[in-house]
């Protein structure tokens, strides 16, 4: 590849793949000369600020340093022998195989640099949602697709992984795992971190560092990617890792025209400079798409510093002498004839490109050849080698390349030629036997130069894999059978029944998993799903992976972690973030996007795994009924439960010793909190309501009973003033639910529907009746009855009281009884709450009735409604449930965890 025409100073823009000192491979003509940049293009220049070197850290003293003209890499002239970080226009061709990103919303990220151009992240940026990814919104398009690779989908076999290095935005503090110096900066993009162990280390010494990665200290909880298999072809990594497409917009749709456009207006066609703002497309998709990106040159520039300015703008490290402009008119879609339109020749003009006349715009198009060298990919083979270069010409076929790249491999079987179009999505394309590579080439190039740049050609054997794709669809009506799920989804979703089969049944929750064998069919049923409703209920859809029990390490215990991103004044979200990128993705659930019930069925053939639920008392309560109900299912019946306190109350998280909330720890110490902590066994308990008050049937009108139903308790029950307070705040927060998103808003809103309360009397021991293990308890004079299972309520308050008394036992979480405390009134609560006295103590037992003479608020574990006259049945449900406890608080162990 020939760099004459180039203009650099130090080092060579010629830095392509195939002169990379990390890549190397088979060629068929000499190897180009070593670098002493990978791909970057270094000048000379005087900084007109103070600036740090991207490649050692340290200040750049005398305002003179060398940049990369593309990627804006700084390095004082004694480090640019050191810099091993290749420039952002090769970054793509460095990967073996390219994994896409995950881009969510676009948001504000401080102190944070593009892994593109290494600017600041001043304005609205991307970010991926599984690694540490940053980029600029028009940078996204040039991201190089290398994010963590996080199951097996079908091609790769191996169980031994490599550190995952990812560039900069690490704190000041980070220390070198090899020099053990300091290795980040919040003034540049620098450092590198594995992400999967986290072992950080300078760009001048990770190379030196054994290339296996175990995973760090996580290495225990983590599930490893080779024992995740997910075929997902037609599923976008969102879908796969099941990340609330809501909260998404599509990156690279318009960005490109928007930044442009601003950049455009903030110009003038003339400043003061004399320089001259163009803008430049890159195929026909572009011009389609209107997204073109501008370049600043002199008005006297000729043909080929334009073309080289173009090539720059779109990161394209190649010869501008394969290149030439062409002016963007009506016609341009349908012709081949570059840049002079009226009958020139396709020698390049030295003239100046501008005359009197400026053109709107320009495309940039590669000249046509009647040979090329292209690279050879053995992808997911197990050969010694990167890649092959092979030339072709107008006869090559994808048989004849075939044939001449297998015996080079060592291989004598027949094998397909795939494409890998490296763009917002890795997609694949099949090439036909017959099918002529030069003219693919050419149409990739007509379409869009960069994505040309960002093709790759891989061979892979012919092995026809059985396709299966796992769908789980939930909000279906209950208690039905597997054919009868079946037929409604016939008429709902007119599934092909020799396509789709159910594999599990989820009867009680309503829920189904199908077992799909077509790509097309599992995406068009998970479109629909969505849209989609049965008895005026959503359904839901998620993508299920399959865990490969049997190849789990030893002394591996994944965990399973669920998120409610509404609870903790929406600090779920950083959460589900930070989680993401610690731990496989494919192991963290958002609750809000199908339940619990998605992870449990896909860890249910786990031998052992534990359960971290980051949420409230009720998120608490949600999953672990959802576990009660398909204990049963489970290899691993009896998982340990952590928990990460992220409600109002948290009174379970105040008992366990968690905290009384999360106020923003270290996620990682708290993954390390819930390894180290030991395990404590809980009493559950079931609820039976049996109301005896008619209701009409909304089928015939007439009026039934209502059925009983049965819920579950964790912490306690409440009937009376606790739980018409509880009630009170309900219907606050469903009418404006925006406002209720920190601790401090909502506990103020408690206290202002305690106020309005205050002056009402009860006499709440008149409206029922008590039985205590079958015998009949005489009420005092109350206004609230609680059955209290943890000894904490109302945000930590102790309604037991610490006093001895011989009539009852020390109340223990585990000791099978339930303690009974009366409260007098609003102004009581608040007396217990202050700490200033207890509660009534009425009785202790294991099994409870209560007779309702009239309707009666009522709240289980924070969640109130108004119960009917009627019998309420408090009894033990099965077995005790396995809970982490922290003998340290939160803060206390993060300090320890983390020094």
């Amino acid at each position: 590849m020939s760099t004459g025409a180039r203009t650099w100073r130090v080092g060579s823009r010629g830095g392509s793949p195939a002169s990379s000192p990390q890549l190397g491979g088979k060629s068929r003509s000499p190897p180009p000369a070593p670098l002493c940049a990978p791909g970057h293009g270094f000048r000379r220049v005087t900084l007109t600020k103070p600036s740090f070197c991207h490649c050692c850290t340290d200040f750049i003293w005398g305002l003179v340093g060398y940049q990369c003209e593309v990627c804006n890499f700084l390095s004082h002239e004694k480090c640019l022998k050191h810099v091993k970080i290749p420039c952002s226009c090769i970054a793509p061709g460095l990967v073996r195989i390219p994994v896409a990103h995950c881009f969510g919303p676009p948001g504000h990220y401080k102190r944070k640099f593009c892994t593109v151009c290494r600017k600041q992240l001043e304005s609205p940026a991307f970010r991926c949602e599984v690694c540490e990814l940053h980029v600029h919104t028009d940078c996204l398009p040039f991201a190089c697709s290398d994010c963590r690779q996080c199951h097996q989908d079908g091609h790769q076999d191996h169980d031994t992984y490599h550190h995952h290095w990812r560039e900069g935005n690490l704190s000041s503090s980070a220390r070198c795992e090899v020099c053990k110096k300091t290795c980040g900066s919040s003034e540049v993009l620098s450092g590198m971190r594995c992400e999967w162990c986290g072992i950080l280390a300078h760009a001048s010494c990770y190379i030196i560092v054994p290339p296996e990665c175990t995973f760090g200290r996580l290495r225990n909880m983590i599930l490893p990617p080779n024992c995740v298999h997910l075929v997902s072809r037609n599923f976008s990594k969102m879908h796969c890792f099941r990340i609330s497409e809501s909260l998404q917009t599509e990156p690279g749709k318009d960005f490109l025209k928007t930044v442009s456009n601003k950049v455009l207006n903030m110009r003038t066609g003339r400043d003061v400079s004399s320089k001259q703002t163009l803008k430049i497309f890159d195929g026909n998709d572009a011009v389609k798409r209107n997204q073109f990106r501008l370049i600043s040159v002199p008005r006297i520039a000729k043909s080929e510093e334009v073309v080289e300015a173009a090539l720059r703008a779109y990161y394209i490290n190649d010869d501008q002498q394969h290149y030439e402009l062409q002016t963007f008119t009506q016609q341009t879609l349908c012709s081949d004839d570059i840049i002079n339109r009226n009958d020139a020749t396709e020698e390049v003009n030295p003239a100046p490109v501008f005359r009197e006349a400026v053109p709107e715009a320009w495309i940039i198009r590669a000249k046509s050849k009647d040979h090329e060298v292209i690279r050879i990919y053995p992808g997911w083979l197990k050969v010694g080698m990167a890649y092959i270069s092979l030339r072709i010409d107008k006869e090559s076929t994808t048989q004849t390349v075939i044939k001449e790249v297998l015996p080079l491999l060592g291989w004598q079987v027949s094998s397909r030629f795939i494409v890998i179009a490296l763009i917002s999505l890795v997609q694949r394309m099949v090439l036909d036997d017959q099918e002529i590579v030069l003219s693919r080439l050419k149409d990739i190039r007509k379409t869009s130069i960069r994505q040309m740049n960002q093709t790759r050609f891989y061979i892979v054997e012919n092995n026809k894999s059985v396709v299966r794709v796992n769908l789980f669809v939930g909000g279906l009506p209950p208690q039905l059978s597997a054919e009868e799920y079946m037929n409604i989804l016939k008429d709902d979703l007119a599934v092909k029944t020799n396509l789709v089969s159910v594999s599990h049944v989820y009867s009680m929750q309503g829920a189904v998993v199908l077992e799909i064998s077509c790509f097309s069919e599992a995406e068009r049923i998970y479109m629909l799903a969505k849209d989609t409703t049965i008895n005026d209920k959503q359904l839901t859809a998620v993508v299920i992976p399959e865990v490969l029990h049997a190849k789990l390490p030893q002394n591996c215990y994944p965990l399973l972690v669920f998120v409610n991103p509404k609870s903790g004044g929406l600090k779920g979200r950083d959460l589900l973030y930070s989680f993401r990128k610690l731990l496989n993705p494919h192991q963290v659930f958002e609750l809000t996007n199908g339940g619990p019930l998605p992870g449990f069925h896909t860890f249910s053939q786990v031998p052992y795994f534990r359960v971290l639920v980051c949420g409230g008392d009720g998120t608490v309560g949600w999953v672990l009924g959802a576990l009660e109900e398909i204990r049963h299912t489970l290899v691993c019946s009896e998982p340990s439960v952590a928990i990460l306190p992220l409600g109002t109350g948290n009174d379970l998280g105040r008992v366990l010793r968690w905290g009384a909330g999360y106020s923003g720890e270290d996620p990682f110490c708290i993954l390390i909190s819930v390894d180290e902590a030991d395990d404590v066994l809980m009493d559950r308990w079931n609820i039976l309501l049996d109301a005896q008050e008619a209701v009409e049937s909304a089928e015939n009108g007439i009026l039934e009973p209502e059925p009983p139903k049965i819920v579950q308790m964790n912490n306690y029950c409440g009937l009376g003033i606790d739980a018409e307070l509880s009630l009170g705040f309900h219907h606050a927060r469903e009418e404006e639910p925006g406002k209720f998103n920190s601790r401090f808003h909502n506990k103020g809103v408690y206290v202002k529907v305690g106020l309005q309360k205050i002056s009402h009397t009860r006499s709440l021991h008149k409206d029922l009746k008590l039985q205590v293990d079958q015998h009949e308890v005489e009420l005092p004079s109350i206004e609230g009855l609680i059955f209290i299972n943890i000894p904490s309520w109302g945000s930590g308050a102790d309604l037991w009281g610490s006093d001895n008394d011989n009539r009852f036992e020390k109340p223990r979480i585990d000791d099978g009884l339930l303690e009974v405390v009366g409260v007098t009134g609003v102004v009581h609560m608040g007396q217990v709450q202050g700490g200033l006295r207890s509660g009534i103590r009425i009785a202790q037992g294991s099994y409870f009735r209560v007779t309702l003479l009239k309707p009666i608020p009522v709240q289980v574990d924070g969640e109130p409604w108004i119960q009917p006259p009627g019998q309420i049945i408090i009894s033990a449900a099965g077995p005790k449930v396995s809970l982490p406890w922290q003998f340290a608080f939160l803060h206390e162990k993060n300090v320890n965890s983390c020094s």
